[in-house]
């Protein structure tokens, strides 16, 4: 299954200046032990933006990379069609992890969307589509409400009633 995980503020916000809005203890646990052990999927930006630049550990990262990178530490696909190909031979999660470009992409092809919402204008320049807005996307669970370094954050999913095959 093909989701989406992603924080956004209360216009849905997701980053300025290529780093996240918010530092959110409760958030990253919940990534961390959501994303471990499956495929995490990228643009290079997102992946630069790690600490030192490295791939998330633990988990097998497919990154969106330009056509002269090439590394080691991560698999590398060059074109969105070579990621939906890759994901398409994959048998267990796969998570979108950003950034706004590789999430807009990936969207149609998203079964869930795993979205922390934050209770805050975090002065966002890069947006996530609102998916209260999206005729494609119901709200299908909504969890607690928890505090965390200051702000107030729900945990949410959303279910895509129009799913793309990444194999079509």
């Amino acid at each position: 299954m093909i989701r989406a995980i992603v924080a956004v503020d209360e216009k849905w916000g997701i980053g300025r200046k290529n780093e996240l809005l918010f530092r959110l203890p409760a958030d990253m646990k919940f990534f961390k032990e959501t994303t471990t052990g499956h495929t995490v999927c990228m643009g290079y930006n997102t992946l630069l933006s790690f600490p030192g630049g490295n791939p998330l550990p633990n988990r097998k990262n497919v990154v969106l990379c330009p056509e002269e990178i090439e590394r080691e530490d991560c698999v590398c696909v060059h074109t969105p069609a070579d990621v939906l190909s890759l994901l398409a031979e994959e048998t267990g999660d796969v998570y979108v992890i950003g950034g706004a470009m590789f999430y807009r992409t990936m969207l149609p092809y998203c079964e869930e969307v795993l979205v922390t919402k934050v209770h805050a204008d975090g002065n966002a320049e890069v947006f996530y589509d609102n998916l209260d807005e999206n005729p494609d996307f119901v709200l299908c669970s909504t969890g607690d409400t928890v505090e965390t370094n200051g702000y107030t954050v729900t945990f949410t999913v959303y279910r895509n009633t129009k799913v793309r095959k990444a194999w079509l």
